[in-house]
């Protein structure tokens, strides 16, 4: 294995923008939820005449579907992202929505078939509700509670029952169905994943900037070498990371 200083600089210089992993590949492994959420959200797109992509990232998702409704929108709020996506999406004229946290969607009323989404900041049922046509279909795929918290309390210790309880599968079911939607399957999923370098672990940290909030190797050195210490002597870090798949409808239509 390289030295610990080399495998660091190497992953604060790599490009974060996106949600492609395949910068990991060969450090680090994720076991996949048994579902297929790309597979199952290319399928819904062929057969809609238009759809909406929360949160969308570098529209890495939607640019795995063969065919695309004819009328396709994806939201970000990451300039670095939104960029992404419009070079990736907007030749399939997809439109690039920017948005920011908690303002309604940008979409008006009743006006979409599908809305999907992976891994969503936080979903806005009431928003979805709302730009959904009557008889449309929610499509997501969102991260459950205490997801890789096995990494995080590495870094920011014991997390409080609050916060490992968030993003709870039937709580987010409830909040939808009071917004007016009808939650029609939930499946849920615990998935192994398995960290074999310090490079990795930094660079995870660097994408995924909710885990540690105010991560940056200065600060988290102690940390951060205990760990590499670890790995080192062939001992990965595990941990797993937690997704339901949610399916819900506008009734009518």
């Amino acid at each position: 294995m390289r030295p610990f200083e080399q495998l660091v600089d190497e992953a604060e210089r790599a490009d974060v923008t996106g949600w492609g992993f395949g910068w990991l590949e060969g450090r680090a492994t994720e076991e996949r939820p048994p579902w297929g959420y790309a597979r199952l959200l290319a399928s819904r797109l062929a057969r809609v005449d238009s759809a909406l992509d929360l949160d969308t990232g570098g529209g890495e998702v939607v640019a795995e579907a063969p065919a695309l409704p004819r009328r396709m929108m994806v939201t970000e709020g990451w300039p670095p992202n939104a960029a992404r996506a419009r070079a990736l999406l907007g030749p399939r004229g997809v439109q690039v929505l920017e948005v920011r946290p908690g303002e309604p969607l940008p979409v008006p009323d009743a006006s979409v078939d599908l809305v999907s989404a992976r891994h969503p900041v936080a979903p806005d049922w009431v928003q979805t509700h709302r730009v959904l046509r009557p008889g449309g279909s929610y499509l997501a795929q969102h991260v459950g509670p205490a997801s890789a918290f096995e990494l995080i309390e590495q870094f920011l210790g014991p997390l409080p029952a609050s916060t490992r309880s968030a993003r709870d599968p039937a709580a987010e079911a409830a909040a939808a169905e009071r917004s007016g939607l009808e939650v029609v399957d939930l499946h849920t999923a615990r998935c192994r994943m398995e960290v074999h370098d310090i490079g990795a672990v930094v660079w995870i940290l660097r994408k995924c900037v909710w885990w540690v909030p105010d991560f940056s190797v200065a600060t988290y050195l102690p940390q951060l070498r205990r760990l590499d210490e670890r790995m080192r002597a062939g001992d990965p870090v595990v941990a797993h990371s937690t997704r339901h798949l949610v399916e819900a409808v506008r009734p009518g239509g």
